[in-house]
Parts: structure tokens; sequence; C-alpha cells
């Protein structure tokens, strides 16, 4: 059981997780099941959804604060309507009055929670490839609403010399990271990956350059993966990055690698090929193929870190996966490196 308050702060995380675990907290006697994520806890209720923020902090969020918490769920909200409006219902306190916790309730907010209807699993689509039933009639539809989600998303105006600064910045955080040598990932394959995506960018970066003069890079999803997209009879895509704006600034053609290579990485390769020939068809304004490399090669490099990252926690959740996954996402740069290298 955990303590209810913090040194006189207020109820305590584990005493929020604990409130919000118990069925009577929603009227109902069914169990409820609950995930726990890197920034997040996740509670499924019946046919409903909350989610609550950690209190943490890390280089790129804050949610140190209630009221930080309060404004990344309102953002939650709004940026994920756009591509799943019926889904993301409602933000809601958690209140305390009495001692004790409520769910909404006129005491005092101690966290918000994001409130959602709970998608059938069955549809999303890392279980559709999973379970082989994946049809190209779903990834047309799915083409459908991100070419539309793409053509009315707004134009990032940014300098390219702060566009690529960025990306050497990111470059340099994930060598930094996978060189650590607690962790023991292949320093010889890390450092060539790492070579090979400065080379591109220094060789290459008018590239990128262009797509920002021609208004390509706009203000997208920024966590686009296969378990964020169902494909029932409606297309929704949910758990949209809404922390970071900065990291909402993307072509869309690097949103698309990274979700062909979120799908390779789940054993099926030509959905990403299929996904990246029709948007090119339908945006019309796809980028070189070595571009579209580089994007590749990047994204796994970051999969990889933000993978390793995980053994940095004091407590890290699952801590014999991260080496595995990481080595995985390695590979896979690997393999888009050695295309960037043929164009040298």
């Amino acid at each position: 059981m955990h303590a209810l308050r913090d040194g006189g702060a207020g109820p305590t995380l584990g005493a929020k997780v604990d409130f919000l675990s118990r069925p009577e907290t929603y009227g109902l006697a069914a169990p409820v099941a609950r995930r726990e994520t890197h920034m997040s806890w996740v509670f499924l209720v019946g046919n409903r959804v909350f989610k609550l923020k950690k209190p943490v902090r890390f280089p790129y969020l804050d949610f140190s604060t209630l009221e930080r918490r309060e404004q990344a769920c309102r953002a939650e909200l709004k940026l994920n309507r756009r591509l799943a409006p019926d889904i993301y219902l409602d933000i809601m306190p958690l209140t305390e009055s009495g001692g004790a916790l409520h769910l909404g309730g006129a005491g005092a907010p101690v966290d918000w929670l994001v409130a959602m209807k709970r998608l059938d699993e069955h549809f999303m689509l890392d279980r559709l490839i999973d379970d082989r039933r994946l049809t190209v009639r779903q990834l047309d539809r799915l083409v459908e609403v991100l070419a539309q989600f793409y053509h009315t998303a707004e134009p990032t105006f940014l300098a390219p010399a702060e566009l690529l600064a960025g990306l050497a910045r990111s470059l340099d955080y994930n060598r930094r990271v996978l060189l650590d040598a607690r962790f023991s990932l292949p320093d010889g394959l890390t450092r060539r990956i790492d070579r090979v995506q400065r080379r591109f960018l220094e060789r290459h970066g008018h590239l990128i350059a262009a797509r920002l003069r021609h208004r390509r890079i706009v203000e997208g999803h920024g966590d686009l993966r296969p378990e964020h997209i169902s494909l029932d009879d409606n297309v929704r895509i949910i758990d949209c990055l809404e922390f970071n704006a900065r990291l909402r600034v993307v072509d869309p053609f690097d949103e698309i690698a990274y979700l062909s290579l979120e799908c390779e990485r789940l054993g099926a390769r030509w959905v990403g090929d299929y996904l990246q020939r029709r948007m090119k068809h339908v945006l019309r304004d796809g980028p070189a193929d070595e571009l579209f490399a580089f994007y590749r090669c990047h994204r796994a490099t970051l999969r990889a870190r933000l993978s390793i990252a995980h053994l940095l926690g004091t407590r890290p959740r699952t801590p014999d996966k991260w080496p595995k996954t990481a080595r995985a996402y390695l590979a896979l740069a690997d393999e888009s490196a050695r295309r960037l290298e043929a164009w040298f």
C-alpha cells in the first residue's frame, strides 16, 4: 500500500495509481486493467481509457508540476482530435477532499487525466500485421487519411540552418548514448552508422533544406507507429507527440519512413514499401530515395537510443528487453546506412 501523502505535498503517484486501479473508482465491479509506459499510467475501464501522466522530467519534456501536466493533457486532447476526433473525449481532474481522492468532483485538483474511448485492439495495425490479417484496402484507407492530414497541416517556417543543426544535435545525442560503455552495444557498428549519417548531412543536407523551402516540412503527428493506428471501419491515429512542438516539426516522409521502419521490425517490410510508393503518388512530392533512406537510418538510430536509454532510469521496467531491442534497431539502421553509402 502506498502512502497517501508525500512530505505534505499531496497524494503520491503511488496513491493515485492505487486509486485509479480500483473498480469502485468508476462505479464498476469488473477489474481495471492498467499499463505503465515511460511517461504515463493508462487505465482500461470497460469501453473507456484514462491516462495519467507521471510527474517526470526529461531533456525533451517536463511533467514535473501539476500545471505542466494539465497543459500537456489539454494539448493531447486538442492535437489528437486532428486524427481521432471521436476517441479523445475530454480531460478531467483527479481531486482530493476530506483526505480522499475522487474522479472529478468539487475538490482541489491534484492531477489531470485524459479520457478516451477504448479502441478495439483487434484492429490496431501492429495486431493486424502480427495476425497476418492486414489488407491492401486497409492500407489504402490509411494513405487517404494521411494524405489529407499532410495536405492540410501547417507548414513550418524555420531556417534551413536551424533544421540541419537540430539533426546534427540528434546525431550527437544518439552517438553519446549508444557508445556508453555501460550498455555494451556494438561500438564499431554504431560509429560506422554515425559516420555515414554525418557524411550524408555534409554532402546532401541541401535535399532537406529544399524540402523546407518548398514548404514540405509541417507540424505532423510526431510518433507514427503501428500501435497508434486503428484500421477499423474508420481510420484513427492516436498518441500524437503532444509534449514538445519542435519534435512534431517533420517532413511527412520522415514520418512515413518511421512507420515503414516499425512495420519492417514487426516482420512486414512490404507494408512500409507499399506506403512509401502510395504516399509518393498521392502527395506527388516525394523526396529523393537517398533522403528517404537517411530518414529511415536516423529514425532507427534514434529508436535504438531511446530503447537503451530506459536502462538509465533508477528502476527500469523489463531491463532485459532493451539491449535486444536496441540491437535490432541498429541492424535496421545499418541496412539503411549501407544503402546511403552506395550514393556517396
